[in-house]
């Protein structure tokens, strides 16, 4: 039994940890619209604070922080000066709101999209695109056929990308060529049960950290499918990342409703931190 720390309990829907070394935890409080930073000294503090929700983040190799626009379908980046400008359209490839994002060493973006809508009113799912956006914020479609390309990672070697596909409950593998394209497409593992991946991350023993909204919990897969450790939680698990000193803190999103308004109203979404065996993997 491992023991949780519970380090915010009034967040609206937390999504998207990146952990950023010397820093600490970013996040973003969705429906609070806000970028968040859990600080190395337990401090909390306001990033920025946008017109509407908000999700993925990233860095380009200079600092500059990207961030997901979801609504409007733009990747947001804040320059030296402190302002947030347009850094891509994503329009032309996202066909509904614009999700998670994993920025490679170089600056490249793929960044997921429902594909369809899931609220106030559901749709009947079809699949979506994973868009590429450039350094230079030039965009394209890095795979299409992708049943709610949601959370994702790179492998440190940066050869390998691997995202979930929540509506396909699997993890999907690609191989990232030297030009950014992702080929040689293949499964990577089938969730068990009624589990469907949210947020993911990659450990040092090439295991991948998954959190299941519908089921409430945390599953460690090794390839191939193989769950190694399984964590219950008593809320939805959202997203999680491996952080902290030694990077073995596991740090979790969970909320009680992915309904907006709820969220807006309540604020109950919660942050924790578990302590784990094995360290994150290096940063790709």
């Amino acid at each position: 039994m491992r023991s949780v720390q519970t380090l915010q309990s009034n967040l609206s829907f937390g999504e998207a940890p990146r952990w950023r070394e010397g820093e600490g935890l970013y996040f973003s409080d969705i429906h609070a619209q806000r970028v968040l930073l859990q600080r190395l000294d337990g401090e909390l503090e306001e990033i920025a604070a946008f017109d509407g929700p908000i999700s993925g983040l990233g860095w380009l190799p200079d600092g500059r922080l990207l961030v997901v626009s979801m609504h409007d379908r733009r990747l947001l980046r804040r320059d030296a000066d402190g302002v947030f400008r347009v850094h891509a359209d994503l329009s032309p490839v996202a066909t509904w709101h614009a999700n998670d994002m994993v920025v490679d060493r170089l600056g490249v973006a793929y960044v997921g999209n429902f594909g369809f809508s899931i609220a106030p009113r559901r749709e009947e799912a079809r699949p979506a695109n994973l868009a590429r956006v450039s350094p230079e914020g030039r965009v394209s479609v890095a795979a299409g056929e992708l049943w709610f390309p949601n959370g994702a990672v790179i492998s440190p070697d940066g050869r390998t990308l691997i995202v979930g596909e929540s509506a396909g409950r699997r993890l999907t593998a690609f191989t990232i060529t030297e030009e950014g394209e992702l080929v040689d497409r293949r499964l990577w593992a089938q969730m068990p049960d009624n589990a469907f991946p949210d947020g993911i991350c990659l450990d040092e023993e090439d295991a991948i950290w998954v959190a299941s909204p519908p089921t409430r919990e945390l599953l460690r897969l090794a390839e191939g499918g193989a769950v190694l450790e399984r964590l219950e939680t008593e809320q939805m698990a959202v997203a999680v990342m491996l952080g902290g000193p030694e990077r073995r803190t596991l740090f979790v999103c969970t909320a009680e409703s992915t309904d907006p308004e709820f969220c807006r109203a309540t604020h109950t979404a919660r942050l924790l931190a578990i302590e784990v065996d094995v360290a994150g993997a290096g940063q790709p």
